[in-house]
């Protein structure tokens, strides 16, 4: 693994420091996340008197982040593979991991690779590398219901959509905010790609375990240094793989189901102790209960 006389060198030691000054999460009662818990909270120990929960939040607000709903159900539909949105997310995990099992490290394209719609310009640079230099991105714009003309796709008529599980064929996945957190961040990691997350102004309550060089590459909001970290993880294929399977395992170890489900127990009976008023149930309000869904594979 050679670093051509001391090229990569910024970089290599970004990821050893990282690596060597980060504290493993315990596996037990979701506790991996509750720091998270406890800051959000710690304004509000004088008392709770109006709603203050979201669930992405950007990192200057004062909101107590709770577990997104997309765990369950919805999120942005994708026509027309995904018409209702991701889905139920122990389902995608199954399917996911199935579909890295599928593409291991060696039999990936080595490439980067996004496909979606375009809700913000900076994921322009992304677009426009794939053309210039196709052999180090495939990236394209999507239709979505704001969609006109080619205007919206960058001048190219749009491509076509392609389902998470078909991502697992590429080494190096991008992950971009949209209007709000992206809701795909947590699926990208499970193919056992390499993930590049773009900023870091927006949040989910499982963000800041996840740190970066240690379980993902993180690249500057105008994607000015992506070209060369392209170079870098492609020529640093050992190192990348370290990477990319950290960022897998926190997510198979840290965020299924009943991490979710814990941490909603643990931030409703924290929140609730906080309260100066009694919740009322508003009448229009109906029980979620749990249903089938399909799954990709």
């Amino acid at each position: 693994m050679g670093t051509k006389g001391g090229q990569w060198e910024k970089y290599l030691n970004k990821i050893s420091k990282a690596s060597r000054v980060y504290k493993p999460c315990s596996p037990h009662n979701c506790s991996c996340h509750l720091s998270v818990l406890q800051d959000d909270l710690q304004p509000f120990r004088a008392g709770v008197s109006e709603e203050l929960m979201g669930e992405s939040v950007r990192r200057d607000y004062k909101d107590i982040m709770y577990p997104a709903w997309t765990f369950w159900e919805g999120g942005p539909a994708v026509w027309p593979i995904y018409p209702t949105g991701l889905g139920r997310w122990d389902l995608m995990r199954e399917d996911l991991k199935k579909s890295a099992a599928r593409w291991p490290w060696k039999k990936k394209d080595p490439k980067g690779f996004f496909r979606g719609s375009r809700t913000s310009p900076e994921r322009d640079p992304l677009i426009l590398l794939s053309r210039e230099a196709p052999e180090l991105v495939d990236a394209e714009y999507t239709k979505n219901q704001a969609w006109k003309s080619e205007k919206d796709t960058l001048g190219r008529p749009p491509a076509k959509e392609i389902p998470l599980v078909d991502h697992c064929r590429y080494k190096y996945l991008f992950n971009f905010r949209g209007v709000a957190a992206s809701f795909r961040f947590k699926h990208l990691f499970l193919c056992g790609s390499l993930v590049f997350h773009v900023g870091d102004e927006w949040l989910e309550f499982f963000y800041p375990q996840l740190q970066p060089w240690v379980h993902y590459i993180p690249v500057k909001g105008d994607l000015s240094d992506l070209r060369q970290l392209l170079q870098f993880v492609k020529e640093n294929d050992d190192i990348a793989h370290q990477v990319a399977k950290r960022g897998q395992q926190f997510i198979l170890d840290h965020l299924c189901m009943e991490n979710v489900s814990c941490y909603w127990e643990k931030l409703l009976t924290e929140f609730g102790r906080l309260l100066k008023y009694k919740p009322k149930r508003r009448a229009g309000y109906i029980e979620i209960v749990h249903k089938p869904a399909r799954t990709e594979l």
